[in-house]
């Protein structure tokens, strides 16, 4: 990305927080962990913490738009998500169709594309309402991209890669020869999205957690103690500032 990408006031937002546009990421993906043991650290039930890191989901995704990062993915709910207990399982979906409902207004005037990725088997009829609703409505937007990984799995999105692949080459219109990294990537969920330049963690794990097993290889990784309800602008700026810091080699020579 280039400095003629951005406008006037986001160069000024990116000097005042001290940041170099040429050194900014395009895309930044976050594994939002933490939220059940920050509310076991505070004595409040686990939904409780998912309630407050829907507001860290609010701040990261204006600042980002802020920035002009020009993609944000984040990590919802895992395709192992679904061995929770069932009554945690409902409430994520009951919040999660509330944030599609009550952000898309903030969607829309933010100009943010809305994409999801993952399998749907599983989500709630009103979930996928709303998502689908949401795609539609932000379609012709023209900012940041915003996707939600929601019943994701890096695995399975590799599985359904495969499966498509073969498909072409059994019905003729892709020869074995032909397959190569390119082909690959068209055929994952994330298809036409720029592979991510920063991942974040917060609760300091130290594991990708099946999150964009392909699409990371050359991601930059950055992991923050603090669970994702205390992931706060300073932070983001602090994960921003350290990628700048970076050098990039994509396994060659300086």
């Amino acid at each position: 990305m280039t400095t003629a990408a951005f406008t006037p006031d986001t160069l000024l937002r990116l000097a005042e927080a001290g940041l170099d546009p040429a050194r900014l990421p395009a895309h930044v993906a976050v594994i939002m962990d933490g939220n059940g043991r920050w509310a076991g650290q505070r004595g409040l039930p686990r939904v409780q913490g998912h309630m407050q890191g829907v507001q860290s989901v609010r701040r990261t995704v204006e600042e980002c738009c802020r920035l002009g990062v020009g993609q944000l993915t984040l990590y919802c709910l895992s395709s192992e998500n679904w061995k929770r207990p069932q009554t945690e399982l409902d409430f994520l979906m009951a919040l999660l169709e509330q944030y599609l409902v009550e952000e898309r207004a903030e969607i829309m005037g933010q100009d943010i594309r809305l994409s999801v990725i993952g399998r749907r088997d599983g989500l709630s009829a009103n979930v996928l309402r709303e998502i689908d609703t949401s795609i539609e409505q932000s379609r012709d937007n023209t900012g940041m991209g915003l996707c939600l990984a929601i019943n994701y799995g890096g695995r399975t999105e590799i599985i359904d890669a495969v499966r498509t692949i073969a498909a072409r080459v059994r019905d003729g219109k892709l020869d074995l020869d032909q397959i190569d990294e390119a082909v690959l990537s068209s055929s994952l969920y994330t298809s036409g999205i720029p592979d991510p330049d920063l991942l974040i963690r917060t609760a300091g794990e130290l594991r990708v957690s099946n999150f964009l097993l392909w699409q990371i290889s050359y991601a930059e990784l950055w992991v923050t103690e603090r669970c994702w309800p205390d992931f706060d602008i300073p932070t983001l700026r602090q994960a921003l500032h350290d990628f700048a810091r970076r050098e990039r080699r994509f396994g060659g020579l300086k």
